[in-house]
């Protein structure tokens, strides 16, 4: 049966393009023909790459762990981010707002204390985006800029048909669309959860004091608030607050709103100062029921989105994109790489992970954003207990850097 493609991905975002490269580069399952099929499309050329390093940091960033740059390296995208694109941070703190950052009821990782050089990055999401499509580009991917219409799979193959009149037929069908997936739809199948009816703010700021190369989250009892460095001195913070408050904070003035930050954040980098206006997203605990159909698979945020207190959203596809590589490793040839024995063990991995980590953020969620005194007690106790516990914390570290843990073993290795 004639093929147009081996695997078609609908999403030409980060984890739709990483997707792409690595189908293209582990040799096992060898798919020579894979498509991106995006709705709109980033320009990822080198000119665009240096108006990028020449302009301001877009307002989206992502803080990547160990694991996500090993897979970007073995894609070919790290090596293209901009230098000042990327900044390692080395250290994190996280306070209770009943207690005190570095102190009693705070929790403080160190890249010294597990050898490591540092705790992750934080990339700028407009250069990684670019860079992610243009290795998938050099791979070979062919990327088809049209809006997806319909969807039909069968034990053989998937079909799209795009409102430009195209029809595409391929092997395997993968979803990376995002959280409101128009493929997840098509392909019927539903999600769970609930909204968190707060919004996050996103802006980037000046601080008086430095940040130490440190990220700094706060659990207030409206919601936390991060402080992300960024290699020019400045900040870039995620606060999440009920939607009420959230928009009046977006009507003040930029001195009246950094006062606010100011003391949200405990004062722990003193004076704040807005450099970029005020973006805000809504929040949600979202999984799709299920992550397969008979050729046709979901990957990032099309199969699960998760509260950004932990920063691990943009990881946990990545991840997504690793373990379906290697699951697919098994398949026999292009034509087997649809087969729903291989896609469903594929979910069984990723589910069962993506489910725990999104419960234990909900949970810590729901534990952090409550004013019950007995709780603030017990959140202070909990914290002091895991400082205390060298070992355990180096555990916590270790596995939030994608260094121990259920994870593909071709991204265990060092030297990637």
């Amino acid at each position: 049966m004639s093929r147009d493609f081996d695997a078609v991905i609908v999403g030409a975002g980060v984890v739709g393009s990483v997707m792409a490269s690595l189908l293209l580069a582990r040799k096992q399952s060898s798919p020579g023909r894979v498509a991106i099929v995006a709705e709109r499309l980033a320009d990822a050329g080198t000119t665009a790459t240096r108006a990028a390093t020449a302009a301001d940091w877009d307002l989206r960033v992502f803080a990547l762990s160990r694991a996500s740059q090993r897979l970007l390296q073995l894609c070919g995208a790290w090596q293209g981010l901009p230098p000042q694109r990327v900044f390692a941070y080395e250290r994190m703190c996280v306070w209770d707002e009943s207690g005190a950052p570095e102190g009693a009821g705070s929790l403080t990782f160190d890249c010294a204390d597990i050898g490591e050089a540092n705790l992750g990055h934080i990339v700028e999401g407009r250069a990684l985006q670019e860079c992610c499509l243009r290795a998938a580009r050099a791979a070979g991917a062919v990327v088809i800029e049209a809006q997806l219409q319909e969807v039909a799979v069968t034990d053989t193959d998937a079909r799209l048909r795009l409102t430009d009149g195209r029809e595409l037929r391929g092997a395997l069908l993968i979803a990376a669309d995002g959280a409101d997936s128009k493929t997840r739809g098509l392909l019927g199948i539903d999600v769970a959860g609930h909204a968190y009816h707060q919004d996050a703010l996103v802006a980037h700021v000046r601080s008086e004091k430095p940040h130490r190369n440190t990220a700094w989250q706060r659990f207030l009892s409206t919601g936390p608030l991060a402080f992300l460095p960024l290699p020019d001195g400045r900040s870039s913070i995620v606060w999440s607050a009920a939607r009420a408050e959230a928009a009046r904070l977006r009507t003040l003035d930029p001195a009246a709103f950094g006062q606010a930050l100011r003391a949200a954040s405990g004062d722990v980098l003193g004076e704040l100062e807005l450099s970029t206006p005020v973006a805000s997203f809504a929040l949600k605990l979202q999984y799709a029921v299920d992550y397969t159909r008979p050729r046709a698979v979901l990957l990032g945020d099309a199969a699960h989105a998760v509260h950004p207190l932990a920063g691990q959203g943009l990881n946990l596809g990545l991840l997504d994109c690793a373990s379906l590589a290697e699951v697919l490793d098994s398949a026999g040839g292009p034509a087997q790489l649809g087969e729903h024995r291989l896609l469903r063990r594929y979910e069984r991995w990723r589910k069962s992970e993506n489910l725990l980590a999104a419960t234990a953020f909900d949970g810590l969620e729901r534990l952090f954003s409550n004013a019950n005194p007995a709780l603030a007690r017990l959140r202070t106790a909990g914290l002091d207990s895991v400082r205390k516990l060298p070992l355990l914390k180096r555990q916590f570290a270790k596995r939030a850097l994608g260094l121990i843990g259920d994870i593909p073993d071709f991204l265990k290795a060092e030297g990637v």
